[in-house]
């Protein structure tokens, strides 16, 4: 059965990790929720077997809370089938969930709300939502916000009046927990650092690009397969090109439709939206290569144990009062 009982705001690590698209496993949620976190699995493009065997694979591998995601810019397909799985929360992004919470909440399961303007905040809110992620324009990935995560944490954190509210974007170390937690996040949501660990199913080149990074990019350059959606990358061949073409528009950009890698039964064109996987190999550093703003304080490809640990050795560090003498 679900678990109805857990609260954000009392995980013994304020740690969750983003439902990262083809990156986030059942392994890495597991992990991630066995040390004390919350992990999550993006099933919005997947088909109901599928996701109920995802689901079946990471309740098999935890005991704890995790949450599935559901982009609401496509149809939520397998829903139905997670939620006949039993899950302990769902999380909604990229539109307002509307009739879906009560739907949600009858199955047992809690709902997070993903949100990038006050507008949704309320919205989301006034539809029973449990709980608010705030996604700043920070992060990386697709990106609904165009505010800073502070200024708009602290006006949502308010806004929510007690509803536990998940800080996102740009966030990497322990200083960055303590900093949202200050401002009134009851935890912190990590993409990009979880990407770039050992459990992830990013390949290896994908992870190492990461930690050499020092810039990323807000553009619309990756939109095959989602398009009118702006995402924040790491600059690579294929944005440099778009960029020297002047961005030019979908049938009159350089090199499209050119496979530059091939994952298991898929190819990956040029443009598309999907990042380098474990299983794919080609020209990886050409593709959608999704990072937020907090890549510049990853310096390492750790375990997810270790690296929440750390984040939360450096949170306490972070929140010790300092002396002026």
């Amino acid at each position: 059965m679900p678990q109805t009982g857990f609260s954000i705001a009392e995980l013994d690590k304020p740690i969750l990790q983003a439902p990262m698209g083809g990156v986030a496993s059942p392994a890495l949620a597991a992990v991630v929720s066995n040390a004390g976190g919350m992990g999550s699995l993006g099933l919005t493009w997947t088909e109901p077997e599928f996701a109920v065997q995802q689901v079946r694979a990471l309740k098999n591998a935890t005991d704890n809370p995790f949450f599935i995601n559901f982009v609401l810019s496509f149809p939520a397909l397998a829903l139905d089938a997670v939620l006949a799985e039993g899950v302990p929360a769902i999380s909604f992004s990229w539109g307002q969930p509307g009739a879906l919470v009560d739907k949600v909440k009858r199955s047992g399961a809690q709902v997070g709300v993903q949100v990038g303007t006050l507008e949704g905040a309320k919205e989301a809110l006034d539809d029973g939502a449990d709980f608010i992620v705030c996604q700043g324009f920070e992060a990386g990935g697709h990106v609904q916000s165009s505010m800073p995560l502070e200024d708009f944490l602290s006006a949502v954190v308010k806004l929510a009046d007690g509803v536990p509210v998940v800080a996102a974007g740009g966030l990497a170390n322990g200083a960055d927990l303590a900093r949202v937690k200050r401002l009134g996040a009851s935890a912190a949501m990590y993409g990009t650092r979880f990407v770039a660990t050992v459990e992830s199913g990013a390949h290896a080149v994908y992870k190492q690009a990461i930690v050499d990074a020092s810039e990323t990019a807000y553009t619309a350059c990756f939109d095959g397969g989602w398009p009118y959606a702006a995402h924040r990358v790491l600059r690579n061949n294929t944005l440099r090109a778009w960029e020297a073409a002047g961005c030019p528009p979908s049938g009159e950009r350089p090199g499209e439709h050119e496979v530059v890698a091939i994952g298991e039964g898929f190819e990956v064109q040029r443009y598309d939206d999907t990042p380098p996987m474990a299983q794919m190999s080609g020209d990886l550093l050409d593709c959608c290569l999704y990072a937020g703003t907090g890549c510049r304080n990853i310096h390492d490809i750790p375990t997810v144990n270790e690296l929440m640990s750390r984040i939360m050795a450096e949170s306490r560090t972070s929140d010790t009062p300092t002396s002026d003498c």
